[in-house]
């Protein structure tokens, strides 16, 4: 449900990146349609790429995508679990009351948007799925709680979080060129976490978004309470939990289903053996950190926190709304990855980068092919498998760090997430707002972490 924005009278002059915001937002207020639809709107240009740079037929590029529509199903459901989880988890009522206690002390609107970010960042380094809702449900408690508080940029901040993602701990290249049997361990063997995610440039790089992004965001509030966009309370009652049904019936007896649903220990009892189950994985069978265990973790985690059954299942009723726009357009994406395959046009795209790099430059047109890639499939695990050989391919020939290559990589990923709508979906389905009401905002995230991540992956490779 769409959330009914109010407007306060005016009174203060904007800064240079406060108009420049305004007018970022009212250029995708006219102009950027519904995500769904740049996905069609992808799917046919690259059709036209494919075609027009790789000899590829019309049929031929439709086979591609019909073809290719439905490979990612399996991985689109894990992140889709992985989204539900983190909602689950934020959901509960220990995570509720804190963020509660947080966001019920905050008064200044711009230091509620450099909490919300540096929260947002902790916990999309941590995990991605968690960060992702964690961002938009605490920027939606920091509307519902901040008088003055301009809504779509906290939305956009909560959001921005999600760029340190690629090069956290739950990062998909650095945790699978790590992974014991990964398919490209042949062609470059293990490459350890203490040269990537816990590499000094890796880790310094991190700081200075926590430090600066924050930062960046609270100057963009506007000044004038004119523009002032806050979250209508009205619409927050509709969202609280149902209560409980009654363990009795009508006649006063009582109802052995209603209370199995009711009661905690049902929740307790397998929320512990679930959490037996993550101990004896990890730390006895040193089992791997995947998606899988991941999920696992954070969906009987969630179980157990929220103990009641009858609760969980309502908060897993609402987190499907959050995670419906990625269940339908994933395999949109999935049809534009078959025909960036299956033309060889993302091959061709990685090798043209590559035919001009030096070992110095190398990361940094990772870094750039990467985030072009990003736009047109969106997922790093998948953008590594194809482009991934290439640019290691690369690196040995030139004798570039292969762990650079890889972290520039992802660097490249997480920055253009900015500008693809695909990862911003269950946020907006949080907040209840529209991609146009904060597009503005993150473009000037994609530029501010564009200078960031890439004059990183520059020093990376000219300087260490």
């Amino acid at each position: 449900m769409t959330q009914t924005l109010q407007t306060k009278p005016p009174k203060q002059r904007a800064g240079v990146l406060e108009r420049t915001a305004d007018f970022f937002t009212q250029m995708m207020a006219r102009w950027l349609p519904d995500p769904l639809v740049i996905a069609v709107l992808l799917t046919i240009l690259v059709m036209a790429l494919a075609m027009g740079f790789q000899g590829t037929g019309p049929l031929e590029a439709i086979d591609y995508w019909g073809n290719g529509f439905w490979d990612l199903l399996a991985f689109s459901m894990q992140m889709t679990v992985v989204l539900l989880t983190g909602y689950i988890l934020a959901r509960t009522p220990i995570v509720d009351a804190i963020l509660d206690r947080l966001t019920g002390s905050i008064t200044s609107p711009r230091f509620a948007i450099i909490t919300l970010t540096v929260v947002a960042l902790a916990a999309s380094w941590l995990n991605w799925g968690f960060g992702l809702v964690m961002g938009g449900i605490v920027a939606k408690k920091m509307g519902m709680n901040v008088k003055g508080l301009h809504y779509p940029l906290a939305i956009a901040s909560g959001y921005s979080g999600f760029l340190v993602y690629g090069s956290g701990v739950s990062g998909t290249i650095p945790l699978t060129i790590a992974t014991e049997g990964h398919f490209m361990q042949e062609q470059m063997g293990l490459i350890p976490t203490s040269e990537t995610i816990f590499s000094p440039i890796v880790l310094v790089t991190t700081a200075v978004i926590f430090v600066v992004l924050p930062l960046f965001n609270a100057v963009l509030h506007p000044k004038d309470p004119a523009k002032v966009r806050e979250l209508d309370q009205s619409t927050i009652i509709a969202e609280a939990q149902p209560e409980l049904a009654s363990n009795f019936d009508a006649d006063g007896r009582r109802n052995f289903a209603a209370t199995l649903n009711n009661s905690p220990w049902v929740g307790i009892v397998i929320g512990v053996l679930a959490l037996v189950f993550c101990f004896r994985h990890f730390f006895i069978n040193d089992g791997q950190v995947d998606l899988n265990s991941i999920n696992f973790m954070f969906l009987f985690l969630g179980l157990l926190l929220f103990a009641r059954p009858a609760r969980f299942l309502s908060a897993v009723g609402d987190g499907i709304k959050i995670v419906s726009g990625i269940i339908i357009q994933y395999p949109f994406y999935a049809g534009i990855m078959g025909i960036l395959v299956g033309s060889g046009l993302v091959v061709s795209f990685a090798n043209w980068f590559g035919s001009f790099s030096t070992a110095e430059s190398l990361p940094f047109f990772s870094f750039l092919s990467a985030g072009i890639i990003n736009l047109f499939a969106p997922s790093g695990g998948g953008q590594w498998a194809v482009q991934g050989p290439v640019m290691i391919e690369a690196a040995q020939t030139l004798g570039a760090s292969e762990s650079a290559t890889a972290l520039a990589t992802a660097f490249g990923d997480q920055w253009t997430n900015m500008l693809q709508p695909f990862w911003i979906l269950p946020v907006l389905a949080i907040s209840g707002l529209k991609l146009r009401d904060v597009m503005g905002y993150l473009v000037l995230v994609l530029v501010l972490s564009g200078v960031i991540f890439g004059g990183s992956a520059l020093i990376w490779g000219y300087l260490l």
